[in-house]
């Protein structure tokens, strides 16, 4: 096989499958039905043409029978008159209508056969017309019930192509919404680690250092309250000499408190004796 032979061989083949893929056999039933009857619309015009033709060699038929009539009449005539000549032209005249007449049935009668033939033949193709439209319906039918549960079971498989457009579309729709979740919670755990404070603070590090510091210290301070409120040291020695001490100088104020007390109350008594000497006086 040559080169433009197999070219040519593989053109066609792949013409036909895509023909193939591109017919619908429901439209090509329907074209062929409506193509049965074209043809048999154009059967039933030929009838009536030639019926037509018909009807008018018969109406020469029934104008020359008249006419041979008339020439037979005038033949009579003729006679009666004594004019034989005329009467041998109405009698030659009657023959030659007579053999048109003859000639006209003979037509006639071959269109009547034709005719017949054809009513015969127009009868069997609207029959096979009718046996072909039932069957076209039935595979019609048959046809898109076939299609319809094909669809069906591409739908309830997913191997249909709109199946899997939506499949790719939820395929996607979900690979965008894992990403949109991982920068959410990668945005979180920077706020929460402080990293957009320090870009947006006007600090540098050694104040951030500083003031880090500063709040651990107070934290600590706060702590060693709690704990003395609480009744608890972190430096239990220290803590007991420095109590010593606390007592030691609390006895000491004390007992100066009292001798202050005590100072006070005899200057009041003191002043108290004047005031009742001045009023006695």
């Amino acid at each position: 096989m040559g080169i433009l032979s197999r070219t040519s061989y593989v053109i066609r083949s792949k013409i036909n499958a895509l023909l193939n893929r591109a017919e619908d056999p429901t439209e090509t039933l329907d074209y062929s039905y409506e193509k049965m009857r074209d043809e048999l619309q154009q059967v039933k015009q030929g009838i009536a043409d030639l019926t037509t033709q018909k009807k008018r060699l018969e109406i020469q038929k029934r104008r020359l029978e008249e006419n041979v009539e008339k020439h037979n009449d005038q033949a009579r005539e003729a006679v009666r008159q004594d004019r034989e000549d005329l009467a041998r032209q109405a009698l030659q005249k009657k023959q030659a209508k007579m053999n048109q007449i003859e000639e006209l049935d003979a037509q006639i009668a071959g269109l009547q056969e034709t005719q017949d033939s054809l009513v015969q033949k127009k009868n069997e193709l609207q029959g096979r017309i009718e046996e072909f439209r039932t069957k076209k319906e039935t595979m019609k039918a048959r046809y898109e019930a076939a299609e319809a549960s094909s669809r069906v079971s591409e739908a309830m498989s997913g191997v249909g192509d709109e199946m899997s457009d939506v499949g790719r579309a939820l395929e996607r729709a979900e690979e965008q919404t894992d990403e949109m979740e991982a920068r959410s919670a990668a945005m979180d755990e920077l706020v929460d680690e402080g990293a957009f404070d320090e870009v947006l603070s006007d600090k540098d590090a050694i104040e951030r250092e500083l003031e880090a510091g500063r709040s651990d210290a107070e934290v600590d301070t706060e702590l060693e309250t709690l704990k003395s409120e609480m009744g608890k040291s972190s430096a239990p020695a220290e803590d007991a000499e420095s109590d010593s001490d606390v007592d030691v100088e609390s006895d000491v104020e004390t007992d100066v408190e009292a001798d202050v007390d005590v100072a006070d109350e005899e200057v009041e008594a003191e002043l108290e004796e004047l005031r009742s000497e001045d009023e006695s006086s």
